[in-house]
């Protein structure tokens, strides 16, 4: 049985980190959302009733263009590329959602009642639950947590792919390529050429071209859908530049 509308204004909150009276999915949630770890008990409990628990494994396309939103998912596990695709074939990634996060898009398509206009595609292997669109609804008209965690969602998106335009738009390719090596970690990076330029919103051609400059200039060693980090203090002072 689903908690009613009514039980959601209880004000039987979840303290932070005790979590041992929710069903073990509910605690889940809470653990791994902190803008919901302080909803009532009741409203975490019927997102873990309501929802489809998915597990999807690395490359499933999980929502494409022109489809409608089957629910609102909050990813408990793995990544996914949320990305742009144009006739040209050309890509250009959007954002990721990941353990913790929401899908923007699919909050937006929800509320407009449209379809997806980008893809969605599972970069590894991964677990989520997808609220079906009425509990979506429901909930955002009852529960000022799950509201606010839906809105927050929505400007910090918002702010994300404002900064990701502005450097398409103003910042030079090497700029950009220096700064994603270094946020990807570590000194070793398994990626093809056409996997950064879909994430940068470029092409493989002038990816290749720059990526072999840095590698002219000792900052980097290239091999086989690999990079290596050589000059990481270099790489660092390109991309603050």
């Amino acid at each position: 049985m689903r908690p009613s509308d009514s039980m959601l204004h209880s004000h039987s909150a979840v303290p932070a980190g005790d979590h041992h009276a929710l069903s073990p999915l509910a605690a889940r949630i809470a653990a791994t959302f902190p803008t919901l770890a302080s909803a009532p008990a009741a409203t975490l409990e019927r997102i873990a009733g309501a929802s489809l628990h998915r597990k999807v494994a690395a490359g499933t396309v999980m929502f494409s263009e022109r489809s409608p939103c089957a629910g609102f998912p909050l990813v408990l596990a793995g990544s996914v590329r949320v990305l742009q695709r144009y006739p040209n074939g050309r890509e250009l990634q959007l954002y990721r959602v990941k353990p913790g996060e929401s899908c923007l898009l699919s909050g937006s398509c929800l509320l407009g009642s449209s379809d997806y206009d980008a893809t969605g595609i599972a970069e590894t292997d991964v677990e989520l639950l997808v609220l079906p669109a009425a509990e979506f609804h429901a909930l955002i008209g009852a529960d000022e947590v799950f509201r606010r965690h839906v809105f927050a969602l929505f400007g910090e998106r918002l702010a994300s792919l404002m900064q990701t335009v502005e450097a398409i738009a103003w910042q030079k390719l090497d700029r950009r390529l220096a700064a994603l090596l270094l946020q990807r970690g570590g000194d070793e990076i398994n990626a093809t050429h056409q996997a950064l330029a879909d994430e940068l919103g470029s092409v493989r051609e002038m990816v290749t071209r720059v990526l072999r400059s840095f590698e002219d200039r000792g900052w980097v060693e290239l091999g086989r859908e690999r990079i290596r980090i050589v000059d990481r203090p270099a790489l660092a002072g390109l991309a603050g530049g």
